[in-house]
């Protein structure tokens, strides 16, 4: 299983702000497992988010995507070994948790207005299950950050001690992403972060460098193709 993960990492780990994300076309929508096994995800290839900030190779905390959609959700499933986790205390799934970005945790950003791109939808998951969805405008911004914005997103995750990988799943309503119907082609301007440990040596793993410290560089988002 390394070795394949180290394959994967390498090919990918050259990835830049014109990056592309093929997300292909699932057959029927499922419910989150958190389980790259699934009947849903087993032929999904993956890609890999394997760069700092300023698109050096990560030395640690690589992590796997996976992708697909169908007109009404957009899904991701990731893979993320790991060497210690930062958990936050008394989890929840049942509600959001503001500032989990605190802690381990994935991250996506995600839009579809290529004419205001400061204007995207951040959500996440961590190894535990909690979430946290916000609403972006860097010109306008929200009300206590945009994060009482409800996306509708359905998450799941679980932590394998054996293996030492948590693995976590998105099932996001394409209708929090854009009002405009999809169809194979579509694209949105994407970016995909990995947040590991604790304060100050917090650790940042990338799909595509934003080529500065902060994650909300819309102006380096890749995208991702409905296929």
């Amino acid at each position: 299983m390394k070795a394949l993960l180290l394959i994967s990492f390498a090919a990918l780990a050259a990835a830049d702000p014109g990056a592309r994300m093929e997300s292909r076309r699932a057959k029927a929508d499922f419910e989150p497992t958190a389980d790259p096994a699934a009947r849903a995800w087993k032929s999904v290839k993956p890609a890999a988010g394997a760069v700092d900030p300023f698109g050096n190779p990560a030395a640690s905390n690589r992590f796997e995507i996976r992708t697909q959609w169908t007109e009404r959700n957009l899904y991701f499933l990731f893979e993320c070994p790991y060497d210690e986790l930062t958990l936050k205390p008394n989890p929840t799934e049942t509600e959001e948790t503001n500032k989990l970005w605190e802690w381990d945790v994935m991250e996506i950003f995600v839009g579809a207005d290529f004419d205001s791109i400061g204007h995207y939808r951040e959500l996440q998951v961590s190894p535990q299950g909690e979430w946290v969805d916000l609403d972006i405008d860097r010109k306008n911004p929200k009300p206590e950050g945009g994060w009482k914005w409800n996306s509708g997103m359905k998450t799941k995750a679980r932590i394998d001690k054996t293996k030492k990988i948590w693995y976590g799943e998105m099932k996001i309503p394409m209708a929090s992403i854009t009002e405009t119907p999809i169809r194979p082609g579509t694209e949105f301007r994407i970016n995909i972060y990995r947040l590991a440990g604790a304060a100050p040596n917090r650790i940042q793993v990338m799909w595509t460098p934003t080529r500065v410290r902060s994650h909300h560089t819309p102006a380096q988002f890749g995208r991702i193709v409905l296929r």
